[in-house]
């Protein structure tokens, strides 16, 4: 297993391309990203967990009711939710696909993202369908991981390659995700394209049971956005034989797709609004998976750990407090802390107290661009993982004046 270049457009039999349609105001950037398979696939999907959501997740919904998909179209600078015409529109933007791709509107996912309760005008996805026509290749990966953003600062794309059954298989992926962003979903787009032959039952399988210790996992500032969704397109190119139950096949196929959303879980946390620091907040020595996962994110989800992360600040006592109030059932007696980066570890607590250390050396770790939190329960075996960054005076600028 290895990671390549290519994205969405790694796997075989996809192509890709992003454009600027007018969407947005700026006419630098793209707006309307475009992923097709050259031939119909399974498909699998999940969805914010937000009562109010964007309706071009309805749409999709009943486009893979029956699990195949064969085209992804995604805008920009609009959400699409809170509208009267929203449905209509998001059907809209399927049937235009239909008809310049000849690829049935049921067989097209539709996403959006970028402001709530606009009206989102059709002409200029319209217009840009042309252009997504000409631009559309197996190269075109690049261009449509650009065309998904909104205020993410870089683009978010990574892909595998694996053997099933004496096959090389691969899978790729891109993802957006910035503000907005908590767990049981967040304000995140992720589409993911493979060539295995995979059953849209087990796809389905796999990806539920990944995104609770993956997307599940990530936090940025406590919203859960209306328009996520994680979508995977599988259309069997790949030559092996069919996974139609939980056997290896099918672990090796899971091992890939977690490695492939780990990778992205961290790029979105990362990127987050604002953010200097990827934070990953790693549980170990609980009692059972619940709890650590519990803990993992009370601590990724603090703000004032997250401000203390910022100002390189060694402030165990803000860990300590983020999970006493988690609702775990832990012996906070037993707890150690400690800090971690590229420039070393420091350890700050111990069986839940302080314990002397460098507070020159603790500055000098927490500087880093990744810092890792490690919070030992020393109760049992079970650990987890969360991602998340840290809070920056830009967070409020960049929402302040969002929608202005």
């Amino acid at each position: 297993m290895k990671i390549i270049n290519g994205g969405v457009c790694a796997a075989k039999g996809y192509k890709a391309a992003g454009v600027h349609c007018g969407i947005r105001k700026n006419h630098i950037k793209k707006d309307l990203a475009l992923v097709v398979s050259d031939v119909k696939a399974n498909a699998a999907a999940v969805y914010t967990t937000n009562l109010v959501k964007g309706a071009p997740l309805d749409v999709t919904k009943k486009h893979i009711s029956d699990g195949k998909a064969q085209a992804i179209i995604c805008n920009s600078g609009n959400a699409n939710t809170c509208n009267a015409n929203g449905i209509e529109i998001a059907e809209q933007m399927s049937a235009l696909v239909e008809a310049d791709f000849g690829i049935s509107k049921d067989d097209v996912v539709v996403a959006s993202t970028g402001v709530i309760g606009q009206p989102l005008d059709i002409a200029p996805i319209a217009e840009g369908i042309k252009d997504l026509k000409k631009e559309l290749s197996y190269d075109g990966a690049e261009d449509a991981a650009e065309a998904i953003l909104t205020t993410d600062l870089a683009k978010k794309q990574v892909a595998i390659e694996f053997e099933l059954g004496g096959k090389t298989c691969r899978i790729g992926g891109m993802a957006k995700g910035s503000g907005m962003i908590h767990p049981n979903m967040a304000t995140m787009l992720v589409f993911i394209t493979s060539d295995v032959a995979i059953s849209s039952e087990m796809l389905r399988k796999a990806l539920s049971s990944d995104i609770a210790n993956t997307f599940n996992m990530v936090s940025v500032d406590g919203d859960t956005s209306t328009n996520d969704m994680v979508v995977v397109l599988a259309n069997g190119l790949a030559g092996n034989k069919e996974i139609t139950k939980d056997d290896a096949d099918f672990a090796q196929f899971m091992k890939a797709l977690n490695t492939l959303n780990m990778s992205l879980c961290r790029m979105i946390a990362g990127d987050g609004e604002g953010a200097t620091k990827l934070l990953e907040c790693a549980v170990s020595g609980a009692a059972d998976i619940d709890t650590a996962k519990t803990i993992a994110k009370s601590v990724i989800c603090s703000s004032l750990t997250k401000a203390a992360m910022f100002g390189a600040d060694a402030n165990w006592g803000r860990v300590l407090c983020a999970i006493g109030y988690s609702g775990a059932d832990v012996d906070v007696h037993k707890i150690d802390v400690s800090f971690r980066s590229a420039k070393g570890t420091v350890d700050v607590c111990k069986n839940g107290a302080g314990i002397e250390f460098s507070e020159e050396k603790a500055k000098e770790i927490l500087l880093e661009k990744e810092i890792d939190i490690l919070v030992n329960l020393n109760s049992g075996n079970e650990e987890a993982k969360a991602w998340g960054c840290d809070l920056t005076y830009d967070y409020v600028k960049i929402n302040g004046d969002y929608r202005t």
